[in-house]
């Protein structure tokens, strides 16, 4: 499956952004989803995850109770709502499909990455 992560910009703190994942030659059914972002010099961080179908969720620390994954198994997309952004979010975002319908956290248990999108928040 190819990975495909869009919707990354430049806003100021406190807006909000909405980054799509769109997979290709391959169904996301079946498949666990999860977002991670790297910012420079800093390990990989887990952000968000959805399982399938039920589509239980789970949030990194930091951005729980401001960002929201979600998924449409129709149009095969991931999406992570990103609101009251904050500077210390700014990161290379990055999708990815887990190995099975669960959630994870740890990125060892994904195994297709999608390219990155970067955001970058401006205080």
């Amino acid at each position: 499956v190819q990975l495909q992560a869009s919707g990354g910009g430049l806003v100021q703190a406190g807006d909000s952004l909405t980054l799509s994942c769109a997979a290709s030659g391959h169904t996301l059914a079946h498949r666990g989803m999860g977002w991670f972002r790297q910012a420079p010099g800093k390990e990989r961080e887990f952000v968000a995850a959805i399982s399938w179908p039920d589509t239980k969720t789970e949030y990194g620390a930091s951005v729980k109770g401001r960002f929201s994954i979600s998924r449409d198994n129709v149009k095969n997309t991931v999406y992570l709502q990103m609101n009251s952004l904050k500077p210390e979010d700014t990161a290379v975002y990055y999708c990815a499909r887990a190995l099975s319908v669960f959630i994870y956290s740890d990125p060892r248990q994904f195994d297709d990455w999608g390219q990155g999108t970067q955001v970058t928040v401006s205080s």
